[in-house]
C-alpha cells in the first residue's frame, strides 16, 4: 500500500499512551509493599499479572484483527484499560490491583499486536527498523513523565486544599493513606480519551498483504517449528524481562542499599531511566541510518551490561546515576530485535508479530523471579539474573541473518539471499 503518514502519527501517540499506563508500576512497588503490607515476591506478581496478560492475549488479538480489522480491536484495548484503571481507583486493594493490571494489560497486548505490523505496513518495511526506534523515541518520553507525575501526586495530593480545581478533585475520590492511587483515575481518563479520538477519527483501511496477515492456526504451527522463530521468541522475552526487570527494581534497590526516599530520589532515578531511553532512542536512529542495526545492538549490549555492574555494585552516587544509564543502552534493543525478526521472514508476518508479542510475558516473569529471589538472598542478587537476560540480547547482533537489512545513510536496504 502507499505510504500512510496519518497512520505512523497514529501508531505513535497509541506508543506513548501505552508507555504512559504501563511504566508507572516500578515507582510504585515499594508504595504497594508499604501499603498492603507485602512482600517483594508479592509487590512483583502485580507485574507478573499486567505482563501474563501479553502471553494470553497476544496470538487471539491477532486473529481479532484479521477478523474485525484495526480500529474496534484497539478502541476494545483501550475500553479494557478504561475498566482496569477504575476499578482499581474506586476500590484500591492487593487483589483488585492483580485483576486490574491484568485487565489493563490485556488491552496493552492487543494494541502491541495491532501497532507493530501497522508500522511496518503504514511506514515501509525498509523503514521499520528507524520507525520503530523513533517509535521507541515516543515510549521513552511517555515513561519518562508518568513517575513525574505520581510523584507530584504523592507529594502534593495531602495538601490539594489550596492547590487547584483538579487537584481538590482527585483529593476527594482518593484515599487519603493511598495518594499514589490518584495515578490510576488519570490513567482511566487517559484511556477513555483515546476511546473517543479513535472513534471520531476517519480510520482508512489498511490493506495487508498475504505475508502481513495474522494466518491459521495452521500457519502458527509452522512458524513454531522453526528454530529461528523460538530464538526470537526468547530474546524479546529476555529484552522485556531485563527493561521491566531493570525499572520495577531501581527504587526499592536505591531506598533499601542507599536510602534514597522512594516518592522523590527513587521516582526520579526512574523517571530518567525512561528519560535516556528516550535521549537514547534519538542517538539509536542516527546510528541506525549510519550502520548496521547488528553492530548498533552489540555496542549498545556491551553498554547496558557495563552501567548495570556499576549499578549493582558501586556506591550510592554511582548507582544513582548508573541506574538511569542502562535505560539509555537498552533504548535500541526492542526496535532492533522485532525488526531483525521480522525482516527475517518472507512470509506470515502477521503471525509472527502475534509470536514475538507473546514473549513480553517475560515482563511478568523476570520482575518475579528477581522478587522472589529478593526475598530469599537480598535484591542485589536476585538483579543478578538480568545478566543472563541482557546477554541473550547481545547475541541476536551475533547470529541474526536478515533478509532485509536496513536502510543507511546513502545505500537503500540491501535484500540478502532467502534462507
Amino acid at each position: 500500500m502507499r505510504r500512510n503518514y496519518l497512520i505512523v502519527g497514529l501508531v505513535f501517540l497509541v506508543f506513548f499512551v501505552l508507555s504512559f499506563l504501563t511504566n508507572i508500576l516500578g515507582p510504585i512497588i515499594p508504595d504497594i509493599i508499604d501499603s498492603f503490607h507485602v512482600s517483594m515476591g508479592a509487590a512483583a506478581f502485580l507485574p507478573f499479572s499486567f505482563f501474563l496478560a501479553y502471553g494470553v492475549f497476544s496470538i487471539p488479538a491477532g486473529f481479532l484483527i484479521d477478523r474485525f480489522t484495526e480500529k474496534p480491536v484497539m478502541i476494545a484495548a483501550f475500553l479494557a484499560a478504561v475498566a482496569g484503571a477504575l476499578s482499581f481507583a474506586v476500590h484500591p486493594t492487593y487483589a483488585v490491583a492483580v485483576a486490574s493490571l491484568f485487565t489493563i494489560g490485556a488491552g496493552m497486548a492487543m494494541l502491541q499486536v495491532a501497532i507493530n505490523p501497522l508500522l511496518r505496513v503504514a511506514g515501509g518495511e525498509e523503514h521499520f527498523a528507524f520507525n520503530s526506534a523513533l517509535a521507541q523515541f515516543v515510549f521513552g518520553a511517555a515513561s519518562f513523565l508518568s513517575p513525574l507525575i505520581y510523584s507530584y501526586m504523592v507529594n502534593n495530593l495531602p495538601e490539594a486544599a489550596g492547590r487547584g480545581a483538579f487537584l481538590r478533585m482527585l483529593a476527594h475520590i482518593t484515599p487519603a493513606h493511598l495518594a499514589w492511587v490518584s495515578i490510576y483515575w488519570i490513567f482511566a481518563a487517559v484511556s477513555a480519551a483515546m476511546v473517543v479520538l479513535l472513534i471520531a477519527m476517519r480510520f482508512p483501511r489498511i490493506e495487508k498483504t498475504e505475508e502481513e496477515q495474522t494466518g491459521s492456526v495452521g500457519t502458527y504451527f509452522s512458524m513454531l517449528r522453526r528454530g529461528m522463530v523460538w530464538l526470537y521468541f526468547g530474546c524479546i522475552f529476555a529484552y522485556v524481562g531485563s527493561e521491566q526487570g531493570t525499572a520495577d527494581w531501581i527504587s526499592k534497590f536505591l531506598s533499601q542499599y542507599h536510602g534514597y526516599d522512594p516518592h522523590t530520589t527513587g521516582a526520579s532515578a526512574v523517571s530518567w531511566f525512561w528519560g535516556l531511553m528516550t535521549a537514547g532512542c534519538f542517538v539509536g536512529m542516527i546510528l541506525l541510518k549510519a550502520f548496521d542495526s547488528r553492530r548498533v545492538l552489540l555496542g549498545f549490549s556491551i553498554g547496558a551490561l557495563a552501567t548495570f555492574t556499576a549499578a549493582l555494585f558501586g556506591p550510592a552516587t554511582v548507582s544513582l546515576y548508573a541506574f538511569p544509564l542502562i535505560g539509555f543502552f537498552a533504548s535500541i534493543m526492542w526496535p532492533t530485535v522485532i525488526s531483525l525478526a521480522l525482516n527475517s521472514v518472507s512470509e506470515h508476518h502477521g503471525s509472527f508479530a502475534g509470536i514475538l508479542c507473546t514473549g513480553i510475558v517475560g515482563g511478568a516473569v523476570v520482575p518475579l523471579v528477581i522478587g522472589r529471589l529478593g526475598d530469599l538472598i537480598g535484591l542485589r542478587f536476585g538483579m543478578m539474573v538480568l545478566y543472563v537476560t541482557f546477554a541473550c540480547v547481545l547475541s541476536v547482533g551475533l547470529w541474526s541473518k536478515p533478509i532485509i537489512t536496513n536502510a543507511t545513510f546513502g545505500t537503500k536496504s540491501e535484500k540478502a539471499a532467502v534462507r
